[in-house]
């Protein structure tokens, strides 16, 4: 497993260890019950805190640092541990092609891509937490690596997009059975922000692109 997705499963993994640990009075005491809810209010994303910050023009550093810190905040233990899985199984094919410093640069412009779409269009005062957006980045950039390659190989491209197509009919049906939130906005803007920040990154990317701008 590369050591940067690893690092980044440790934290989110680790986080919620702490939260559910306090929520059960292992560790803490008393106070511990209440540490997860502190954190939201701390490192989650906030749409209104967004509309906040472009109406005055204030961008105060405790604000900025939950377009990062969100991702590591999650609401059950499950919640936590789907993101981890899902984490490292598109974080090592990504990491595998790119490497690690690229790879995490898609984790944080996706989470960032995330958190600007919630809070630009949406009206909604539920926080965004959870490493959905920044792994449906990494799920973006898989999806241009295995778009390249189907295309190598002469294959049908659109087959490239089958994951995220099926992930988000899963969401749709939940969302339409049990009430979902709003968070696949986040999601769908994590993987379109993974999606082209990969079409720079890839190696030979930026020049087959500019190539491309030159030919239109």
């Amino acid at each position: 497993m590369p050591p940067v997705v690893m690092a980044l499963f440790i934290v989110i993994v680790g986080v919620e260890a702490v939260f559910s640990l306090g929520a059960y009075g292992v560790v803490g005491g008393p106070g511990a019950v209440g540490w997860r809810l502190e954190a939201m209010e701390r490192f989650a994303f906030f749409a209104p805190v967004l509309g906040w910050m472009f109406e005055t023009g204030q961008f105060p550093a405790n604000h900025l640092v939950r377009f990062l810190s969100y991702p590591f905040v999650h609401a059950t233990f499950t919640h936590a541990i789907f993101a981890g899985v899902m984490l490292l199984a598109m974080g090592k094919m990504v990491a595998e092609a790119l490497g690690s410093v690229r790879t995490l640069a898609i984790f944080a412009a996706s989470s960032v891509g995330g958190a600007l779409a919630y809070g630009l269009l949406l009206d909604t005062q539920m926080p965004l937490i959870g490493a959905f957006p920044p792994v449906y980045g990494l799920i973006g950039g898989f999806t241009y690596l295995l778009w390249l390659r189907l295309g190598q190989v002469g294959a049908q491209q659109l087959r490239a997009f089958s994951l995220i197509g099926m992930l988000l009919a899963i969401q749709l049906v939940f969302g339409l059975v049990f009430g979902g939130s709003l968070d696949w906005v986040a999601d769908l803007a994590g993987f379109v922000t993974g999606f082209g920040l990969t079409v720079v990154l890839v190696p030979g990317g930026w020049t087959r692109l500019l190539a491309r701008f030159r030919r239109q």
